[in-house]
């Protein structure tokens, strides 16, 4: 059964206080990723944050099956929070066997369970930081209503994350969270030196970038650093 406008209403208004507060980050994300899994009667939501490597990470989910989620999504590069991350835009996914934006991913999520996914991108000072996902292990075609509400929630979080980066008792998940950021000022810039020095996109200059990271068993950021080292030599 589809979910009502009355529903989406009196559930963002038990959230509330979120919208104001500046505490505890983890239980704050927590209790939205609930409240929107009970919203959407599906079968787990989760909410991934980026980590200093740029790659989507979940610190919030109602169900360990999104899990499968983040770790298939890092191992093949590609997949609806992926693509919702990077084009800044919601992402609908209703059957993943048929499902051909993903031909990586796609098949391995059905292998784990994943069958519909539905994705969010969460936004933070114009860029996304992260992404709200729910998922099926059926078929789901996702309503109108379902992905404005998915938005929504969204928002929230957004705005929960906001108001905790501009506290001054941050915790640990926000401190992590502005070590990504900060990383993410080093990557990009590095992204546009192989752009202009080898002709490539974006995508495959991150992509790049990880190859390497992952060969030589280091970090991302660790590997942008040394590029715009070797740029800047004569």
């Amino acid at each position: 059964m589809p979910m009502s406008a009355r529903e989406v209403r009196q559930t963002l208004h038990e959230l509330g206080d979120l919208r104001f507060a500046a505490g505890n980050l983890d239980d704050a994300l927590r209790r939205i990723v609930h409240a929107t899994h009970k919203l959407f009667a599906v079968d787990g939501a989760g909410l991934m944050l980026i980590d200093p490597d740029q790659l989507l990470r979940n610190v919030a989910d109602s169900d360990g099956r999104i899990d499968h989620l983040e770790e298939l999504q890092i191992d093949t590069g590609e997949g609806p929070c992926i693509d919702a991350f990077d084009d800044k835009s919601l992402v609908h996914a209703a059957d993943l066997a048929t499902e051909e934006r993903w031909p990586k991913f796609s098949p391995a999520a059905v292998d784990r369970g994943l069958r519909a996914v539905l994705a969010s991108p969460i936004p933070y000072n114009q860029m996304a930081i992260g992404v709200v996902a729910v998922f099926s292990s059926k078929v789901r075609p996702w309503s109108p209503e379902g992905e404005l509400a998915l938005i929504a929630f969204t928002d929230l979080a957004a705005l929960t994350i906001a108001n905790t980066m501009q506290s001054e008792e941050r915790g640990e998940l926000a401190e992590q969270l502005q070590r990504a950021l900060d990383a993410r000022v080093i990557i990009e810039q590095a992204k546009g030196a192989l752009c202009a020095r080898d002709g490539v996109t974006a995508g495959q200059a991150f992509e790049q970038m990880r190859r390497r990271a992952r060969a030589e068993r280091r970090r991302v950021v660790e590997i942008a650093q040394e590029i715009m080292s070797g740029a800047a030599s004569p």
